[in-house]
């Protein structure tokens, strides 16, 4: 299994005020895959999402990415491994305003040393004739495919999406998905996607369902259909 979550713990608070948002979370993903996770907001899927991404950590369980257990990492080797190994595509875009789309892709292109071929890239994310703007002259999708871009120009082994399309309309938002859906038939990197919308989950090849910081399902997807042919 190529990411492996083992009994993963998170509490926030102290004294009277302390809750158990993730109470002994355990699932696989393997390779390639797109994983979506899915729950209503306060289920505890976004805290999932960042401690598989190290940007918090659990109170108990591991987390293991390809044999490399991320609880073992010192600040520095995590740090590291992050910027190497993990994409990450949030609701709001986090683009450099000063910056053009060309360069916020940059960003991303230099932390890598492998990165994906920038041109070519910017021609899947049709953003080439847009490619010299700045983040205000973009449209929500035009600016949600830039922060895509900067994700996975890193070629990173795991693609983390936050609820990406939560700030777009039905058509942008089904172009977004088509984008995601690209890109891990192109370039093979593991996606594990946060949403609330239920109609997500039929692109993905398995579907994690939590409440109350808790799995209730664990599913592999038989009947996978494309982005293109969601509706909701």
């Amino acid at each position: 299994m190529f990411l492996e979550i083992q009994n993963i713990e998170k509490y926030f608070g102290e004294g009277d005020t302390r809750t158990q948002v993730l109470k002994g979370i355990s699932v696989g993903i393997e390779k390639g895959k797109i994983c979506v996770l899915l729950g209503p907001s306060g289920s505890g899927k976004s805290t999932l999402l960042n401690i598989i991404g190290g940007i918090e950590t659990a109170d108990a369980g591991n987390i293991i990415i390809d044999g490399e257990k991320l609880e073992a990492m010192n600040e520095k080797k995590l740090s590291l491994y992050r910027r190497k190994h993990l994409g990450y595509v949030f609701q709001s875009y986090n683009l450099i305003p000063n910056l053009t789309v060309k360069e916020n892709i940059e960003v991303g292109e230099y932390l890598s040393d492998n990165p994906l071929p920038l041109d070519d890239l910017l021609h899947t994310l049709g953003l080439w004739e847009h490619r010299n703007k700045i983040p205000n002259q973009l449209s929500g999708g035009q600016q949600q495919r830039t922060s895509i871009g900067r994700a996975i120009i890193k070629n990173p082994s795991i693609l983390l999406c936050d609820e990406p399309t939560g700030a777009l309309d039905y058509k942008t938002s089904k172009e977004i998905l088509k984008l995601i859906e690209d890109v891990n038939q192109k370039f093979g990197n593991t996606v594990v996607l946060v949403t609330h919308n239920d109609a997500i989950k039929n692109m993905a090849d398995q579907v994690v369902r939590l409440r109350d910081g808790q799995i209730r399902h664990n599913d592999i997807n038989k009947n996978k259909i494309s982005a293109v042919d969601l509706d909701w």
